[in-house]
């Protein structure tokens, strides 16, 4: 095993892993169509990641779209109904903009989603599985978590603007304590609510560090209310042998508009941005007129495939090239040697646009090293 493979799996090895951990927890799997009514999409542009999406025109004259999401079509086809809870998960392509390009691209994600008539286990379950998610994918992993019914019942109880909120949103997410303070000076927010919003921003520690800080200084009966979900929730993160692994950011979330609970997202060493991201979305539910509650998250797996990628720098450990004097059963023992140290291709002449770390020959069973990079 290099040492890759004790950083990072891979996107298809991930597949299978995850797979058979959200079967192990009664999530069935959702599969749909590569297409959806481009619809759908227009009227929840800004929950997408792009608003960019490929269109197409059926027989029928409807316009169609190849799936930037899966989220959105789950919705769509849950249920809804009291008393139900819908638990799924899917491994689908989507198509959307690559980051970083202005080319479309076919990306594998994975995910799940738990809809329906929650409760706080079902949602504490869901946090957890990201968790679990991410253990499998890296062992040096960090989820951060939010709890956007928390950061609007601070807000709220501060009497900012519905602008001003807006704003203060954008400031956390950039963690600017200078600027939110200015805002609420701006707004005419007196001195103790300001410091409560800027602390928002500027909070740092472990997580019992932070909840014991957090609990002096919210007193509203909403942002009471809400601390209480969110100190639960970090109570089970640790009893599962978490703990270590998860940090409270209020920089995590900022789209009131759909997130009304808990948010999160989480990171593998090595690779900068958030290769999985998720939340409680009800508000979401309720503009598509679902009296529902949701949560879910989307795990990316392209980002995996180029991180392995870029780690790498070649496409195989090994390049042998063998003339056809050695023993067919010779050149199998050798070959099976160095498959345990990597990739090995056997081939009579080195093919054309591949990166390799090793050039090896092996003529009538003597095998000589040609070129080596480190």
């Amino acid at each position: 095993m290099n040492s890759l493979d004790r950083i990072i799996k891979s996107d298809e090895r991930a597949i299978f892993e995850l797979r058979a951990l959200y079967k192990s927890f009664g999530y069935s799997q959702y599969k749909m169509s590569r297409f959806e009514e481009y619809d759908l999409y227009v009227r929840n542009k800004d929950f997408l990641l792009s608003d960019e999406v490929i269109t197409f025109t059926d027989r029928n004259g409807r316009l169609l779209a190849l799936k930037p999401d899966v989220t959105l079509s789950i919705i769509k086809n849950s249920s809804d109904e009291k008393g139900l809870v819908e638990k799924l998960y899917y491994n689908e392509n989507v198509y959307r903009v690559a980051p970083g390009t202005h080319n479309f691209k076919e990306i594998m994600q994975a995910g799940l989603e738990c809809i329906g008539d929650l409760s706080f286990y079902d949602i504490s379950e869901v946090v957890l599985l990201a968790a679990k998610s991410l253990s499998l994918i890296s062992e040096s992993y960090v989820l951060d978590i939010s709890h956007m019914g928390l950061i609007a019942a601070v807000l709220e109880d501060a009497g900012l603007s519905p602008q001003g909120k807006k704003q203060a949103l954008t400031f956390l997410n950039q963690k600017n304590p200078h600027e939110l303070l200015s805002l609420c000076e701006a707004e005419g927010i007196d001195k103790e609510k300001s410091e409560k919003i800027a602390a928002l921003a500027e909070i740092s520690g472990t997580t019992e560090e932070i909840l014991s800080k957090l609990k002096e200084i919210l007193t509203s009966e909403g942002e009471i209310k809400a601390f209480a979900e969110f100190r639960t929730l970090f109570e089970i993160i640790n009893e599962a042998g978490f703990g270590d692994n998860v940090r409270i950011d209020f920089s995590v979330g900022n789209n009131m508009k759909y997130y009304s609970g808990v948010v999160f997202n989480g990171y593998v060493e090595g690779i900068p941005t958030s290769v999985l991201s998720g939340g409680q979305y009800d508000k979401l539910l309720a503009k598509m007129k679902k009296g529902s509650s949701a949560i879910g998250f989307a795990i990316y797996l392209d980002l995996l495939e180029r991180f392995e990628d870029e780690c790498l720098g070649y496409d195989i450990d090994t390049v042998l090239l063998n003339d056809g004097s050695t023993d067919p059963i010779i050149l199998s023992e050798i070959a099976n040697k160095l498959h345990s140290e990597g990739g090995v291709l056997v081939t009579s002449a080195i093919p054309k646009n591949i990166k390799y770390r090793r050039l090896m020959e092996i003529k009538e069973g003597v095998v000589t090293i040609l070129n080596e990079n480190d």
